[in-house]
């Protein structure tokens, strides 16, 4: 229905305003370069996980932290995670490259079908819009699997961490 002061035959679009609200700063200049730097970064809060948790660390041009979300919550041995939930919240963080990881409260590292399912997607998605996925970060107890160490990134080969 057309508000008075619009002419008939018209109608009101829908503006929407999309905004990035940090709910802390991020680690203070925290160069992300190997995978170790990651678990260093996550390990103490994933600890407390009892469920699945899917993060997604966005990294600026220089490889250095500009902020974590977490994508998803799932349950004690799964989590459901969409592309379109990752890339969200790392284009308005406006990153450069980005890991991901995850916890497996059951304390193997060892990644799932499911796992590299998603990271294929997420490989396909970031190459398409320019936010290039580094790795993907598995956390059990105590240790963990970087499927870029082990030559698991859908490019095939191990690459060296480093920001787009």
């Amino acid at each position: 229905m057309a508000r008075k002061d619009e002419p008939q035959g018209q109608f009101s679009l829908p503006w929407v305003r999309v905004e990035l609200v940090r709910e802390e700063d991020p680690p203070e200049s925290i160069p992300v370069r190997s995978p170790d730097d990651v678990v260093r970064l996550l390990r103490a809060e994933a600890e407390r996980f009892d469920r699945e948790h899917f993060l997604a660390v966005a990294l600026d041009g220089k490889g250095k932290v500009a902020g974590i979300e977490t994508v998803a919550i799932g349950t004690a041995t799964a989590s459901l995670v969409h592309p379109r939930e990752v890339f969200k919240p790392l284009i308005l963080m406006n990153a450069s490259s980005f890991i991901v990881a995850h916890n497996h409260p059951s304390g193997d590292p060892t990644p799932s079908a499911e796992d590299h399912s998603i990271t294929s997607r997420l490989h396909e998605a970031g190459e398409l819009i320019g936010i290039r996925l580094l790795d993907h970060v598995v956390l059990g107890s105590g240790c963990y699997h970087s499927m870029n160490e082990h030559g698991q990134m859908p490019a095939g080969r191990r690459k060296a961490m480093q920001a787009a």
